[in-house]
């Protein structure tokens, strides 16, 4: 009898091993990009290792209204029909963005100072290489300024001084932060809009600073070249969350305090991560 009780007993031993071995996770590096990879591993335990130890940033900015690829070729055409309805074309679009971030679980961040005019009616700028590499590892999100804040607004750039991208100090000074222009269909006519976005008037004397942050989704570098899309969406400045009537607002929008608040409300819905190539 005692030898059938120390059977059982063994059994249910080993029967509990079993199941807490099953249940336990193997840790290990859970990346299949980096050198460690673990393809027994269901928990990653943090010690992925790559062969780069910094990633080279190249950022390449794409254009597209809702989904159909836009160009300096498609402008001048009446291709485009926002939310609203209106039919329009583009003969101009320019904007500036600055303070790229790379940004940590832990809230530490890599910083890559500078700026960028993107000028989709040249095509220039269309590609940013950073002048800072970032450290491979994995980032929650990536994050620039869409034009420039309180204190870069404040500087003196030769290069953008020759561009014709000053704001007015009438309304604030500093500089532009996006240029859009062009024609729309108003009752059998073609009429001028021009879609700018700056610093904010409230008053005569009284601005706001109406720059904003965009934050897209997060990344793993691996590698020592990285290639990032971002893409813009031109019709989400005239839909999310604002509908917008060419109508009622097409110019003069500078100096327009509600005009300018609904575009920084409305812009940062028109930019995505699109494709990453890491070599």
């Amino acid at each position: 009898m005692k030898t059938k009780n120390l059977i059982t007993l063994t059994a249910v031993v080993l029967s509990a091993a079993t199941i807490f071995t099953s249940c336990r996770k193997t840790e290990g590096c859970t990346d299949p990009s980096a050198n460690n990879y673990n393809v027994e591993a269901d928990k990653d335990d943090g010690s992925c290792r790559y062969d780069a130890t910094s990633s080279k940033i190249t950022f390449n900015f794409t254009h597209n209204f809702d989904g159909s690829p836009v160009s300096n070729n498609n402008f001048n055409q009446f291709d485009f029909v926002n939310s609203f309805g209106d039919t329009l074309s583009i003969s101009k679009l320019r904007y500036l963005i600055s303070k790229i971030r790379f940004h940590k679980a832990n809230g530490d961040s890599v910083l890559i100072d500078g700026y960028n005019l993107v000028d989709v009616t040249n095509a220039t700028n269309l590609s940013y290489t950073t002048t800072t590499n970032v450290p491979v590892d994995s980032y929650t999100g990536i994050s620039f300024n869409f034009g420039f804040d309180s204190v870069d607004n404040q500087g003196n750039y030769i290069d953008l001084n020759s561009t014709s991208w000053n704001w007015p100090g009438m309304l604030g000074g500093g500089y532009h932060f996006m240029q859009m222009e062009g024609k729309y269909k108003h009752q059998g006519n073609d009429s001028i809009y021009a879609y700018h976005n700056g610093t904010a008037r409230v008053s005569m004397g009284v601005f706001e600073q109406n720059f904003f942050n965009v934050n897209l989704g997060g990344i793993t570098l691996t590698k020592a070249d990285v290639n990032i899309d971002i893409e813009m969406d031109i019709a989400e400045w005239y839909k999310n969350p604002n509908t917008w009537d060419l109508n009622a607002m097409h110019a003069p929008l500078m100096p327009n305090y509600n005009a300018q608040k609904m575009m920084k409300e409305n812009g940062p819905s028109a930019f995505s991560i699109g494709t990453v190539i890491q070599q």
